[in-house]
């Protein structure tokens, strides 16, 4: 439903307003680790760039999983021969491609920011004409009575409370979050972009604006063109579920479908080379405040990028990946709904660290001081607090996800707990390796780590 995205849509900017109050008063690299860091102590700083780094890094694997669908869905389409499309079941067919792909996002990172940008510029330009096309010919066969389901646009499709639960309200919401999510990585290279205090945090509620347009979009263009039904082409179909654009795009766009697949193939590695842009970033901050080891503070004399920092999350991911595939691919899409509560927990934290970081100037700097830097954040770390303990909760059902569980308890959940004890785990030896940060020793102000 189209209120999934709306209501979605304002816990993000409530808390991307935060994220550009923190980023106004002290621009790093590190974002929601050095932030918390100052907010709250090194080990919830330490904790909070743990799950970022977690749900960046193996987010890498799922991008680039994606794309090598939609690499021989497009190759399928383009030769008119549909076993090229099967492809990318074969496992080791399936890794190679994932390799390449991988290794041109990890090159395109490395090479810093100006490459990043003229790749993006290109990516992202493509990506909205094509999807402004899908959604308005969409519209248009619905209203002209030349779609499957024909529906008029109705308001009912906006308000939230058409949902039969909040359980699945709230499942919902973890689902958008990771939809919205991304937004943070242009605040990542605040260091490198010109006006450092304002230009990353008007970017990211920009971003927000703009993704959320756009979902709207196409959300109501694709339910007035199939509706929800179960049967055909209608968005309640099983067999439709798993790649509704792959599905959509010949009956809405006809011989043009071709252009959805690349559409979708470009939006991955887009997001596959961006997002690697951020756990780099949080590595490097790590590596100089000394959170981790000082490899991680390397920077690319030629290209002025976290060079070890780039390379290792790439590897993680790629090592990751390939273990999944020859063990259960159940696990590898699992993640996607763990790195839900991954993003609602380093969300949330963040947040709630704006609030503390600002509670004593939010009083006494004017009502818009106050919202901006303590009202807002707060709302929105509140909401990404229960639609994380709500998600929690539901991943806990063996049905939730792919359905795999672990002595009766849902993989999802598993996963997720899995993760932070990782994180715990690896939090406590870098406690006993390197004392000096969590004991507070290390100064948390810096010029700049990335010139």
């Amino acid at each position: 439903m189209p209120a999934i995205f709306l209501v979605g849509f304002i816990p993000m900017l409530l808390v991307a307003i935060g994220y550009r109050e923190l980023n106004a008063a002290m621009p790093d690299a590190g974002t929601t680790f050095t932030w918390t860091t100052k907010a709250f102590g090194p080990w919830v700083g330490w904790l909070g760039g743990w799950a970022l780094l977690a749900a960046t890094i193996l987010v890498l694997s799922n991008l680039a999983g994606i794309a090598v669908d939609f690499f021989y869905l497009a190759l399928s389409q383009v030769f008119s021969n549909p076993d090229l499309a099967t492809l990318s079941s074969n496992t080791f067919i399936n890794i190679g491609t994932f390799l390449a792909l991988m290794g041109f996002g990890c090159y395109i990172t490395y090479r810093g920011l100006d490459a990043t940008q003229k790749i993006q510029t290109v990516f992202i330009i493509f990506q909205l004409v094509v999807l402004a096309i899908f959604a308005g010919v969409a519209l248009y066969k619905a209203v002209t009575n030349t779609g499957f389901a024909n529906l008029a646009p109705a308001l009912e499709w906006f308000n939230p409370f058409g949902i039969e639960s909040f359980s699945a309200f709230s499942s919902g919401i973890s689902l958008v979050f990771f939809i919205y999510w991304g937004w943070d990585a242009v605040l990542t290279m605040n260091e490198e972009t010109e006006g450092e205090h304002t230009t990353s945090g008007h970017a990211a509620v920009g971003t927000i604006f703009t993704v959320v347009l756009l979902y709207l979009l196409i959300s109501v263009g694709t339910l007035a063109f199939a509706g929800t039904s179960s049967e055909g082409l209608g968005l309640g179909n099983s067999d439709n579920q798993e790649n509704i654009f792959a599905v959509l795009s010949g009956p809405v766009l006809g011989s043009l479908g071709i252009i959805m697949s690349f559409a979708v193939l470009i939006s991955a590695l887009a997001s596959l080379q961006s997002t690697a842009v951020s756990p780099a970033r949080t590595l490097l901050a790590m590596g100089y405040y000394k959170a981790l080891g000082p490899k991680f503070a390397s920077i690319s004399p030629k290209y002025q990028s976290p060079s070890y920092a780039t390379i290792a999350s790439c590897l993680i991911a790629t090592l990751f990946y390939v273990l999944m595939r020859f063990i259960s691919t159940s696990v590898l899409w699992d993640t996607i709904s763990a790195l839900s509560l991954m993003v609602c927990l380093y969300y949330g934290v963040t947040a709630f660290a704006c609030v503390w970081y600002f509670r004593k100037v939010a009083f006494s700097s004017g009502f818009k001081s106050f919202v901006n830097k303590f009202l807002f954040p707060l709302l929105g770390g509140i909401m990404l607090l229960v639609f994380f303990i709500q998600t929690t909760y539901d991943s806990m059902d063996p049905h939730h996800g792919s359905g795999s569980e672990i002595g009766g308890v849902g993989l999802v959940f598993c996963l997720s707990v899995a993760i932070l004890l990782l994180g715990i785990c690896v939090m406590v030896y870098q406690r006993y390796l390197r004392p000096a940060f969590f004991k507070g020793e290390v100064p948390m102000e810096v010029e700049h780590m990335i010139d």
